[in-house]
């Protein structure tokens, strides 16, 4: 059985349907994030998922369990990152996290877990003297020290600086190889194509694209050969290629789902030639192009 199972979610606040029909699986071990703009639904299908709010239709099935009443022996085997958390100021980091470690059966060390996100320097530091980028590594911390099957992220690495975002992105990165299941909700679009193995988006409460980052909303189809037309050389002189083509001056653009195949024969025609094709270049959109054409759509 895969480690979630949506079917026909379904979620409404009076005349407002949040969350429409909204059906997808995530499987064990699996990196999905969940991209969407705000007010699409995202943090109310995670928080009916982690067992906070209740669905009004749909069914669904986490780790074997109904989120809804899976109670304690559920909330034991999962772990959840808050987009923002509420600490008492007086405790320190290792007392926070010794406490949460309590909670579970089978804890992390909590001082392995303060080094692992980058704490070791702030263990014994008062959460209100810690900036806001350590106190997102302490959540992380709260939310990995279960030992949890199934980690929920939200926002894991706003605040962070560019290099504390990549120790993150390690970290994420080492939990998926112990086999930890990963729900992540994120707005930077390269971390999602960085760390995802699947990625779904949410519009107005409907499920609009799911795929790999690759491959996301048809993402292959849109790779793009660029350079300018070689002195004396018209666009009719250019071989047969797959793509289209836009020609703007003496720059061309070719849009084709064939790259490799128009690249070798746009290349081997100039090589024949002997002609130069100054900027040469493919290039496919990334995930935040893609997400972009899709959210507002």
């Amino acid at each position: 059985m895969s480690a979630i199972v949506v079917k026909g979610l379904r979620k409404d606040y009076g005349e407002l349907r949040a969350v429409d029909d909204v059906s997808f699986t995530i499987e064990h071990g699996e990196v999905f994030a969940l991209l969407g703009p705000n007010g699409a639904g995202k943090t109310t299908t995670v928080e009916i998922l982690e067992g906070h709010r209740a669905r009004d239709g749909g069914s669904v099935s986490v780790l074997g369990m109904d989120p809804a009443t899976g109670g304690r022996p559920y909330r034991e085997r999962i772990g959840i990152v808050l987009q923002e958390a509420g600490f008492e100021d007086e405790f320190s980091a290792f007392e926070l996290v010794r406490l949460y470690a309590g909670f579970y059966p089978h804890p992390r060390i909590p001082d392995e877990v303060i080094e692992q996100v980058g704490l070791k320097d702030k263990r014994d530091a008062k959460v209100h003297t810690l900036s806001g980028g350590q106190r997102r590594r302490l959540d992380l911390a709260l939310g990995l020290v279960g030992r949890p099957e199934l980690l929920f992220l939200d926002e894991p690495t706003t605040g962070f600086d560019p290099s504390a975002r990549h120790k993150a992105w390690e970290l994420i990165e080492a939990l998926r190889a112990t086999g930890t299941t990963i729900l992540l909700t994120t707005h930077y679009m390269d971390e999602a194509q960085h760390l995802a193995d699947r990625a779904a988006v949410l519009r107005r409460g409907r499920l609009v694209a799911i795929g790999s980052p690759d491959t996301l909303g048809g993402l292959q189809r849109d790779s793009v050969l660029s350079f300018r037309l070689p002195t004396g050389i018209a666009l009719s002189d250019l071989p047969t290629l797959t793509g289209s083509a836009e020609v703007h001056g003496t720059a061309v653009r070719i849009h084709t789902g064939q790259a490799t195949q128009d690249m070798h024969v746009l290349t081997e025609w100039a090589l024949r030639r002997g002609l130069e094709l100054t900027g040469l270049t493919l290039s496919r959109p990334t995930l935040e192009d893609v997400y972009l054409r899709l959210a507002a759509s």
